[in-house]
């Protein structure tokens, strides 16, 4: 997501050079494809356009769920990363796309005539693509000590998009229409790392099915260290150790859902095709200089200031908390569109395949849920997303097909609610917002 001017110390050389660090790579991926497929760039701006035009109509649900597989790709123990870590990240996704992180609070008011929730929210997928139990986890040893390569400076993917295939070390995606495939390895360049991730906009090429085009595959690639809020790897770009709070997938994911770089990778006369995201000329370095206004626009009659704040800004993950109203409204017109088979009738959801055999009302919920099933229910426990059993309930041999449980205890936040009846085992999320 930003340009940092780092320098590698090559020991085996004793010499030095200096990189030109990316935090995001996106609008270069986006290039890599059009130079392989010619027109790529003007169905990616028609998608963006449509799901624009879309926005008017406003007939989405209030909540999307987006099933979700971790393909961990790692050479050394180290970027094997841990469950909890994995965990961790789709919680800050959770809470980020719902508006719940705790950091709302740091926006300025500058921004509350623009501020919007998504209420999109990400649970890792509990059946594969074909029917079977799973964790929603990968994991695959590799020989590739990097798939970082030169190609990183020059727009030349290919050694990056190796991570997504078996046949070259990385890991074949799942159903890319059902799934939202992220893949955690390390990009490396000397040691350092030269990427912190990349995405694949919606696209809907005649000549780009999913998983067969020469160039892109779909879905996320995150830098192991940059994954999640709680990784015991530190992420140092040359200059020290810097915050890391799971930040680069809420942008790439950004990317993913139709988003772009908010200042729209240019000066002031470039924009990013949102209507309430403040103009800039340029990203924000990897600070949270509040003062800054780099642009004049108008935004209901108002000059905003820099949103620093921003998830697809370049601003440091500590000063990110916010997405725009308009920002959300476009990623609600992807999903009924471009991305309509990922949240609507999903085998790999399931919520859409118990919807029919039991339910949970209210969601969101304040107080307490109420819990229905076509069966007796013997046990129900609530989990937190990272897997702490934060509720439990067994019943015993009461046969009842209804239950109410007390929720006012919890945080707000993401849960799953797992239940046990004489004939089956089920779970649905829930939010919890008081």
């Amino acid at each position: 997501m930003k340009k940092i001017l780092l320098v590698a110390l090559l020991f085996a050389a004793g010499t030095s050079i200096s990189q030109n660090h990316e935090r995001c790579r996106t609008p270069q991926a986006i290039q890599y494809q059009e130079n392989l497929t010619p027109g790529y760039i003007q169905d990616v701006n028609t998608v963006f356009n449509q799901a624009k035009n879309h926005i008017q109509q406003k007939t989405w649900n209030p909540i999307y769920t987006i099933p979700v597989v971790v393909h961990v790709v790692y050479n050394t123990s180290a970027q094997n990363i841990p469950d909890s870590v994995i965990y961790n990240q789709i919680q800050v996704l959770n809470e980020d796309y719902n508006r719940i992180n705790a950091d709302t609070v740091n926006m300025r008011s500058d921004f509350d005539i623009v501020k919007g929730s998504p209420q999109i929210q990400f649970i890792l997928a509990q059946v594969d693509e074909f029917g079977n139990p799973t964790t929603g986890i990968t994991r695959t040893q590799t020989s590739t000590t990097s798939f970082g390569s030169i190609g990183i400076i020059t727009g030349d993917f290919s050694d990056l998009e190796n991570v997504k295939s078996t046949a070259n070390g990385g890991h074949d995606p799942w159903d890319q229409n059902r799934y939202l495939n992220i893949w955690v390895c390390d990009m490396s360049l000397f040691g350092i790392p030269a990427l912190l991730g990349y995405a694949t906009p919606p696209s809907n090429l005649p000549n780009w099915p999913p998983g067969s085009n020469p160039g892109l595959s779909d879905g996320v690639v995150i830098q192991f260290q940059a994954f999640g809020s709680n990784n015991p790897n530190a992420l140092d770009l040359g200059q020290g150790a810097i915050d890391v709070r799971g930040r680069t997938a809420t942008h790439e994911v950004g990317h993913y859902l139709g988003l772009r770089h908010i200042w729209g990778d240019g000066d002031c006369n470039e924009q990013d095709g949102i209507d309430d995201t403040p103009n800039a000329d340029d990203q924000s370095q990897q600070d949270c200089n509040p003062n800054k206004n780099t642009c004049v626009d108008n935004i209901q009659g108002v000059d905003l200031p820099d949103m620093i704040e921003n998830y697809m800004d370049y601003s440091a993950e500590t000063c990110q908390n916010s997405f725009t109203q308009g920002q959300v409204d476009l990623m609600h017109g992807v999903l009924e569109n471009q991305r309509y088979d990922l949240v609507h009738n999903n085998f790999a959801s399931l919520d859409e395949l118990e919807e029919f055999n039991w339910t949970i009302a209210p969601n969101p919920a304040n107080d307490q849920i109420n819990i229905a099933s076509k069966s007796t229910i013997e046990q129900i426990e609530i989990v937190s997303l990272t897997g702490a059993i934060v509720q439990s309930y067994d019943y015993g041999m009461e046969k009842e097909n209804e239950r109410t449980i007390p929720v006012s205890n919890l945080e707000n936040g993401i849960y799953i609610v797992k239940i046990k009846t004489n004939n089956s085992a089920a779970s649905k999320r829930i939010v919890i917002q008081h």
